[in-house]
């Protein structure tokens, strides 16, 4: 069982404009580690990384 975990973070850019390079390089990498981000993407959409059908065209 996990716990204590985080269902997402919240980075304002504008607030703190050199964290979001400093929390890409530090904290994904240590997610990855603890196999709780991923490494790779299923696909080439969004629809795809988020497991939905593929649209169809009309």
């Amino acid at each position: 069982m996990q716990r204590d975990a985080a269902d997402g973070f919240i980075l304002v850019p504008h607030v703190t404009p050199g964290g979001l390079d400093e929390f890409a390089d530090t904290v994904v990498p240590l997610l990855q580690e603890r196999g709780v981000f991923r490494t790779e993407y299923s696909g080439p959409t969004l629809r795809h990384h988020l497991g939905l059908a593929p649209l169809t065209s009309p």
